[in-house]
């Protein structure tokens, strides 16, 4: 009889243990670890999370009172600015990938490392140059919105000094992505073990990949468009500038057709997160597997044709917008795949209700929110009154903050046993989960409302007898409350991490590889390699009194395989 790996069970030892395997400041500075990369990117990202949450609340805060409270109009104009150009481009586009994803990624497949470790340590310290180019843009002023729309970018009469450092920093952060995708692709081709096929991998793999393809492809484009606005700005020539020939439309054209693929590499990795959530802790084969694979690469495939939804309102034909209004809706499919197959799967499920599952299980909510307040916005007649109010800020943050973002916090949460070592308090959590909730949605409903008042977003001010202050107020107290609830999470992982409790290898009974090798995982991450199964079939694990985690049941032989696959069927 086959049995579970003893060395599995155990604790790693000092020198196991990839966070004390090498010592010193220098051992991380120049590591080729992946999982110290992750780390690393992981922290970096939170920084940056900070800042750009800071800049928020100054937001919030300004609207409290018709006249603003504490900001003049360019102070605003330049906070919003800073916020959104934060948020995306440092925080929401390199979170899962960049932090979770090379963390678990090469841990799901068994492998030591990524393809190419000295290229991930690279496009960790593009992603540093490229934050500092943006924190630097802070000091000369950027009042744009984090879009660097034409013509407002390239006006010579501004003062803003800091257009030029923000879009080259948003340019190395391309390349950051672009050699991360690079990777990633590589890695699963070539690196998956033995008995992987591409049905048999994590879902969350499938996702990575999806997203990595998107990110190869796409962001090449934004990286040109970037360079064009530079040199127009530096040098005047006439690409974007009305006045020298050029076109402000088709900056938009081009920076669209990067960014709305962007959108879907900020969600697609939360989807795959989303689908280990549910299926991990449901206890349950998640269903419909090659619906969900699949519908990942449609999303991927519909997401470079719907950029034009958009520009509905820049004077592009009615003919494109027609065509770009039914790709719209089309989109909708492959995304309603996933939540019916989730839903099924919590079907009968054994469910826990644990901190990981309430995100998982918010993600769903506030993704179906973001997901239909989309089609009133690709509805022509609608999306021309609802154009540039609150009611898309509404639906952009439901869909990137309220799924790309609590993807993120959910499998943080998740993989953070594996991660440190160590558990986190569990009442906490589940504390930390409501508050956000009510925070969040007290933030963002609001604004649907807001919106279809015909509140304008960007505004600093606001008519004293519009009705709109109520919904000010509502909203930046649910920001407030969002804000406690983060440095809630902060404060009881930090907690964790220097008097949690021992962390099994397998806490939350997860039967993807990661689950196989200690927590926090070796330096080599297997001393041999792991066996390879149907990774949603949880009948083969047991829970253990003794480790406080799951192990292999004696009863079942080849634990690697299904049952089916054990007895030869």
């Amino acid at each position: 009889m086959t049995t579970m790996n003893t060395r599995s069970l155990e604790q790693p030892t000092l020198e196991d243990n990839y966070l004390t395997y090498t010592r010193g400041i220098m051992s991380w500075v120049l590591t080729l670890d992946h999982k110290r990369i992750g780390v690393m990117y992981l922290v970096s990202v939170l920084g940056a999370f900070l800042l750009g949450g800071v800049f928020a609340l100054l937001v919030r805060t300004q609207l409290l009172v018709p006249d603003g409270l504490i900001m003049d109009q360019d102070q605003y104009n330049q906070a919003f600015t800073l916020h959104g150009g934060i948020m995306v481009f440092l925080v929401i586009i390199p979170s899962i990938p960049a932090a979770l994803g090379n963390f678990v990624m090469p841990i799901m497949l068994g492998a030591k490392d990524v393809a190419f470790p000295r290229l991930n340590l690279m496009s960790y310290y593009l992603w540093v140059i490229g934050a500092l180019c943006m924190v630097y843009a802070m000091v000369g002023g950027l009042d744009t919105g984090w879009t660097f729309y034409t013509p407002y970018s390239i006006d010579e009469s501004s003062a803003m000094s800091g257009v030029i450092p923000a879009v080259t920093g948003a340019f190395i952060l391309g390349f950051s992505s672009i050699f991360t995708g690079m990777n990633f692709i590589v890695t699963i081709h070539r690196l998956r073990p033995d008995g992987m096929t591409w049905f048999r991998m994590p879902l969350f793999l499938w996702s990575i990949y999806a997203t990595a393809v998107i990110q190869v492809l796409a962001t090449p484009v934004l990286g040109i468009t970037l360079a064009l606005l530079a040199v127009e700005r530096a040098f005047g020539i006439g690409i974007f500038d009305p006045a020298l020939g050029g076109d402000p439309v088709l900056y938009q054209h081009f920076f669209w057709f990067y960014s709305h693929p962007a959108v879907y590499i900020m969600v697609l990795p939360a989807m795959g997160i989303v689908s280990e959530l549910i299926a991990v802790h449901s206890h349950r084969h998640i269903f419909g597997y090659s619906f969900i694979a699949w519908s990942s690469v449609a999303i991927a495939i519909f997401s470079f044709i719907v950029w034009g939804h958009h520009m509905f309102t820049s004077g592009q034909s009615q003919l494109m917008n027609v065509i770009f209004s039914f790709i719209t809706f089309s989109v909708a499919i492959p995304s309603a795949v996933k939540v019916f197959n989730w839903l099924a799967t919590m079907y009968k499920g054994a469910i826990s209700w644990n901190t990981p599952m309430l995100y998982g299980m918010g993600f769903i909510v506030l993704f179906l929110i973001g997901g239909l307040t989309g089609l009133y916005l690709g509805t022509l007649a609608v999306d021309i009154h609802l154009h540039d109010t609150y009611f898309v800020v509404a639906h952009f943050h439901y869909t990137m903050m309220g799924s790309a973002l609590i993807g993120f916090i959910g499998g943080l949460h998740h993989w953070w046993p594996k991660i440190t070592g160590k558990m986190y308090n569990e009442n906490a959590g589940r504390f930390a989960f409501v508050l956000f909730f009510i925070g969040y949605n007290m933030t963002f409903f609001t604004q649907f409302m807001l919106g279809s008042h015909g509140m304008p977003r960007r505004y600093g001010t606001y008519p004293a007898d519009a009705g709109f202050q109520t919904y000010h107020i509502i909203s930046t107290i649910g920001a407030y409350i969002m804000a406690i609830a983060f440095f809630t999470m902060a404060g009881y992982f930090l907690a964790s991490v220097f008097g949690g409790r021992r962390a099994a290898s397998n806490p939350w009974g997860g039967r993807s590889l990661e689950w196989q090798c200690t927590s926090p995982p070796p330096h080599d991450n297997f001393s041999e390699q792991p066996a390879v199964g149907d990774c949603y079939d949880f009948s083969v694990l047991r829970w253990d009194d003794a480790t406080n985690g799951y192990v292999w049941r004696e009863d079942i032989e080849h634990p690697g395989m299904t049952h089916s696959e054990a007895s030869g069927e």
